[in-house]
């Protein structure tokens, strides 16, 4: 069987060809690779690159293979955070002619981490709930999309930050399923498997000495249960208000928004009586914040870190002469937020050497610089200009922030 390259991009299959599909991952040459932090995987991964792009190489059988690759393609038209797939690699051979396993070809996710090199210094357990966190709004998303991961764990999952807390994507669809509809027990049986699959790690994490002395990994497994009940409530119970107290409903609304999701459409019944109304929001996809970012600038970033942009962002409007809510006169937001993105956002992020930003991506290191303004300026109870900001930052806190934002290699 001659070797075949089945691509999401017709680019992709000509940069692949380069690569040493003769040889077994564990035996490519350290030329090809690219040494980056890796998780645990039941399976053999390495980084490598296609152009200019980085990308995750795993082998594993071809049906598996190709049913993971169409599970993510299905995954990213549900905008669910998961890794990018690019191609499936089948009919390879070593130069004997004997039969290689299929590759599953993905872009790498810039900036993030598996959780075992988060934990080579020991993780505080504040930053720990943040991880829980992320991992619980991963596994909510899911299950809004009708997904059924089979498999949920810290292994199966890549953080990024994403201004102060964190930001979770889904790495390996291998067990995965997609239904019109999960069932509670589906449900049930995900989180289930998440909660001993979590607490099995953080045990091995203990054995190792790299777990903080005051986490019990039990306790966190149980957390993911939870923090994962607390939010599906809340995105699905319904609530029931006075007739006539709309604003309740607004606020509800409201409510789901800060929690970056947004509702799709609703169901508005009225009591028999008339007293009450009950309200079912139907909600999809979070990313509120995100959206509105990428709609004002065309900036695509994580959903914590829009939400801090888009407050900067209406604060420095506030300043602008021409800035007039309502007034047919006044400049309109999208011109507004282009004019923050050429004066404002980039000329701060480029006044930081890129080659002392470590791991982060522009958006953190703009949330980064705001967080370091508010310290100042509390400090010196009056407002510090950014200018004053950046050199203080590069100066006292980078140094020491890059030991923790850098990946290391293995």
């Amino acid at each position: 069987m001659a070797l075949q390259i089945s691509a999401t991009n017709p680019e992709h299959p000509a940069l692949l060809l380069e690569l040493p599909w003769h040889l077994p991952l564990e035996d490519w040459p350290q030329e090809y690779l690219v040494p980056l932090p890796r998780g645990i995987s039941r399976h053999v991964v390495r980084y490598s690159r296609a152009g200019d792009e980085v990308i995750a190489v795993k082998e594993l059988a071809q049906r598996p293979a190709q049913r993971e690759y169409d599970m993510l393609r299905d995954l990213d038209r549900l905008g669910i955070p998961s890794v990018d797939p690019l191609a499936v690699v089948t009919g390879r051979t070593d130069a004997n002619g004997a039969p290689l396993e299929s590759v599953l070809v993905t872009r790498h996710l810039g900036g993030s981490m598996p959780y075992r090199s988060m934990f080579e210094t020991t993780m505080r357990p504040a930053t720990m709930h943040r991880l829980m966190d992320a991992l619980a709004v991963l596994l909510v998303r899911l299950h809004l999309a009708g997904f059924a991961w089979g498999d949920c764990s810290l292994s199966n999952t890549l953080f990024r930050r994403d201004a102060g807390a964190f930001a979770a994507y889904l790495v390996d669809a291998e067990t995965g399923d997609l239904h019109p509809q999960l069932s509670t027990g589906q449900r049930d049986y995900d989180l289930d498997l998440a909660r001993v699959n979590i607490s099995g790690e953080l045990l091995d994490l203990e054995a190792s000495g790299a777990l903080h002395p005051s986490v019990d990994p039990i306790e966190f497994g149980m957390e993911i249960c939870a923090r994962y009940r607390g939010l599906w409530d809340e995105l699905t119970r319904a609530s029931v208000y006075p007739a006539g107290k709309y604003h309740y409903i607004d606020r509800r609304i409201r409510r789901l928004n800060d929690l970056g999701f947004d509702v799709a459409e609703m169901q508005i019944e009225h009591a028999s009586n008339g007293d009450t109304v009950s309200f079912v929001p139907k909600v999809v996809d979070a990313g509120h914040h995100q959206r509105q970012l990428l709609r004002l600038t065309g900036l695509d970033t994580e959903e914590n870190q829009a939400r801090r942009l888009l407050n900067d962002l209406e604060s420095w409007m506030a300043t602008q002469d021409d800035y007039a809510p309502g007034d047919p006169l006044g400049a309109r937001p999208e011109v507004l937020a282009h004019r923050w993105v050429r004066e404002v956002f980039r000329p701060t992020v480029r006044a930081v050497p890129l080659e002392l930003r470590g791991a982060m991506d522009p958006a953190e290191i703009y949330h980064q610089l705001l967080e370091h303004r508010w310290y100042l300026s509390e400090r010196a109870q009056h407002d510090i200009g950014l200018d004053a900001v950046v050199e203080d930052y590069i100066r006292n806190i980078l140094p020491k922030a890059r030991k923790t934002l850098q990946p290391t290699a293995e």
